[in-house]
């Protein structure tokens, strides 16, 4: 067989084909085109348009370039508009014929600065093409499974100073301070608390009468990016980030997000996301799944009186080794006292600011204990046991960790929440950030979960289409696409 040498090639020849022909039909376009009716997106931008000056932009192209960039994983709006001029297939997909020049990356930009920054229309597609998904029976939500993952803020971790700033006030610290009162009052203590936090009191010189001061902490903040948070946990190297906390159904569709700092705990951006969450589908979640992170009182309590039943992992006890673990000192509920391993009593003594009730034992019982060792190495003598006021809610959702439902939902996280966090991270660009500051990064985030929800609809309904050959997801029923899909 002779060698092929094709150096002689022409660029010249004239192509006599029409975009339609030239894209293949099972290409990722033809299946986001499918997906749904892009003409939702005009009455969504028509207000934010003016009736006079020259024509603009086609919104959906626009709209269709940023779901490009972030479906395909490109790492810049530059790149993505070089692409587009030269890739058919993006071309079709927006309906821009080989001639005709495609919009830049500067008519993105200043769209998004003047029309669509302030807008509320990145949420509004986030919720069309999940009502989408819903439409086609795609979404379950008995059960929804959350957790947090941080993305790298565009800022350099050394250019940062040191700044004092208010303690963010957490979503349950109302409830949490009444029945603190309540409590203490109920144990006959009677000073009540005015805040949960330990703030200094200080004169008016006026009136005379205590104000409260702020309290506030020191922080690291970013000169960049000064509302990205300081993120630093384990073995993850410290930088500046932001979290997006996020929910997700049975199947991996994405249903409430939401995007704060990176150096707010889980348990505390939980609440902003759990209330998007309750507020549009809270009468259909029945199960909660969540990781160690948000085993707390607050949480399981909130979860609990919405009638829902959360799941939580075992968390080993915090307790030192070669001492007894908390739960063998047993709580004594009628008498509200706890009892040591060796039968003694620890009686209540206060209710601190935190939730906390603090038990503690006799002194001269603790001196002749022979297990004293493993109990307690006090100066006082003196075991100390702390209980919060909604520990009850804790001890439920123990008690539902061993039950034959969370033997079988609670492993179904690594294949929902975990996935939707690995693929976006893989092929969505949720790893780093290319915008500063906590509006952006939220527009970003509502792009992200928009394209992992586009994605997956499009996916499943060019599945469902070409297997049942008759161009309808409404044909079939729930059971028979799940076979269909998992076959």
């Amino acid at each position: 067989m002779t060698m092929t040498n094709r150096a002689n090639i022409k660029h010249d020849s004239i192509i006599l084909a029409t975009l339609e022909s030239l894209v293949p039909q099972d290409h990722p376009v033809r299946k986001l085109e499918a997906a749904i009716d892009w003409q939702f997106i005009y009455p969504l931008a028509e207000p934010l348009y003016s009736g006079n000056g020259r024509p603009s932009i086609d919104p959906v192209v626009l709209f269709k370039m940023i779901l490009i960039n972030y479906c395909f994983g490109y790492n810049s709006m530059r790149k993505t508009c070089r692409e587009i001029e030269v890739n058919v297939a993006y071309r079709w997909f927006l309906g821009y014929e080989i001639s005709e020049a495609v919009p830049n990356y500067s008519t993105w930009s200043q769209n998004y600065l003047r029309r669509y920054g302030d807008s509320g229309i990145f949420d509004a597609i986030f919720d069309r093409v999940l009502q989408e998904a819903m439409d086609c029976h795609f979404v379950k939500l008995d059960t929804v499974f959350g957790d947090g993952t941080h993305m790298k803020a565009n800022a350099n971790r050394r250019k940062s100073t040191q700044e004092e700033v208010e303690v963010t006030k957490r979503a349950f610290e109302e409830d949490l301070l009444e029945e603190i009162n309540r409590d203490r009052k109920a144990h006959g203590k009677a000073r009540e608390f005015l805040s949960l936090k330990r703030t200094e009191l200080d004169f008016e010189e006026e009136t005379g009468e205590q104000i409260e001061i702020t309290q506030k902490k020191t922080v690291k903040q970013s000169t960049t990016d000064p509302e990205s948070g300081n993120f630093h946990k384990g073995e993850h190297e410290e930088c500046f980030a932001y979290e997006h906390q996020t929910f997700c159904d049975g199947n991996g569709f994405v249903v409430a997000f939401e995007t704060v700092a990176g150096d707010i705990h889980d348990s505390v951006s939980f609440f902003p996301a759990y209330g998007k969450l309750m507020d549009r589908y809270g009468g259909r979640i029945r199960n909660i799944c969540l990781d160690s992170g948000y085993k707390t009182p607050a949480i399981a309590r909130a979860i609990l009186e919405h009638g829902q039943t959360p799941y939580f992992p075992y968390k080993r006890p915090m307790t030192k080794d070669g001492f007894f673990r908390k739960y063998e000192y047993v709580y004594e509920e009628r008498q509200d006292r706890y009892r040591c391993p060796h039968g003694k009593v620890l009686s209540y003594a206060t209710t601190d600011r935190l939730g906390y009730r603090h038990y503690k034992s006799d002194p001269h019982d603790c001196i002749i204990c022979p297990f004293r060792d493993k109990c307690t190495r006090s100066r006082k003598c003196q075991k100390e046991v702390l209980r919060h006021v909604w520990e009850k809610y804790m001890e439920e959702a123990e008690e539902i960790r061993h039950t034959k439902n969370w033997m079988e939902i609670y492993p179904q996280r690594k294949e929902t929440i975990e996935r939707v966090f690995a693929e976006d991270k893989e092929n969505h660009c949720l790893r780093y950030t290319r915008v500063r500051g906590l509006k952006k990064n939220r527009h970003v985030g509502s792009i992200i979960f928009t394209c992992h929800n586009l994605e997956r609809l499009a996916r499943w309904k060019w599945k469902y289409t070409a297997d049942t050959g008759n161009g309808s997801v409404h044909s079939i029923g729930f059971q028979q696409r799940s076979r269909i899909l998992f076959a």
